[in-house]
């Protein structure tokens, strides 16, 4: 028997019990592929990062929903770097995460938020599948636009406002029956009026979470569907899931995108297997 760390981070959020909770286990040794995915069904989180330090500031990342493995995980990825560097305490300002997808970059901000260094995904607006049926089962009569990410296969519907995002009642069990080849998930989002420049809810039932409480991955789409709206390269995000949680994305000039936000631990222990 062995026991590996364990944290329960919420990422996303200034207080407990807001944001998007994420499980977090520090690795001595790699594990297999099927005990990472019985521990993350185990934790039952939308994700848990495994990270392993590679050498320094450098760590391998996989992220593992109850169901599946998935390429790229934002929320999960903000509580590994806020374990790493406030409750470990590494003596480095940034990490650098080998994942799936390539090299991503954390790193604590003057303002105490962390960001995390993303690829930029791309609004494609040709899409080839038939996705009338998924706006069905969210109960979407009308939308303004509907686009796909070309990197991370998010469906994303535009509304007209907060409150028709708000009134949204998807039919997961109908969600669940629609099966599309390189889906990852469906979001709504609209222009925001107030302190946000919008809003958005994210939906992902086929990896056993029916809504999301905020989704760093689909913000990554989002940030260049809104920048090039409003034609500005800094923005902040709202997701209006039950818990909430605030984003704030600023577009680089390369091709990448600086997601930030705060994080707070819940609790900490030790797995046995």
């Amino acid at each position: 028997m062995k026991s590996i760390s364990v944290y329960a981070v919420d990422s996303f959020a200034n207080e407990i019990f807001k944001g998007n909770p994420a499980g977090v286990c520090i690795l001595n040794e790699e594990l297999e592929d099927g005990t990472m995915q019985l521990i993350a069904k185990e934790l039952k989180f939308s994700e848990t990062a495994f990270i392993m330090a590679f050498k320094d500031n450098i760590y391998s990342i996989r992220w593992f929903t109850p169901e599946y493995e998935v390429d790229i995980c934002g929320h999960a990825t903000l509580a590994a770097s806020h374990v790493l560097l406030n409750e470990i305490k590494i003596p480095f300002g940034n990490i650098l995460y080998s994942g799936n997808k390539g090299i991503i970059k954390a790193c604590k901000e003057d303002n105490e938020e962390i960001s995390l260094d993303f690829q930029i995904d791309e609004p494609e607006t040709n899409i080839p599948f038939n996705y009338e049926e998924i706006a069905k089962s969210l109960a979407i009569d009308k939308y303004l636009n509907v686009f796909c990410g070309k990197l991370t296969g998010k469906l994303v519907f535009e509304l007209k406002n907060e409150e028709e995002i708000r009134a949204v009642k998807p039919n997961f069990d109908a969600m669940k029956d629609i099966r599309v080849e390189g889906l990852k998930g469906v979001g709504i989002t609209a222009n925001s009026d107030n302190e946000y420049d919008f809003v958005t809810r994210y939906f992902n039932p086929w990896a056993g979470v029916n809504e999301d409480y905020v989704t760093g991955s689909v913000h990554t789409l989002l940030a260049k569907y809104w920048s090039s709206k409003k034609d500005k390269n800094f923005l902040k995000a709202k997701q209006l899931s039950p818990r909430e949680g605030d984003v704030s994305l600023h577009i680089l000039d390369n091709g990448r995108v600086k997601l930030s936000g705060r994080a707070v631990l819940v609790l900490k222990g030790e797995m046995f297997i």
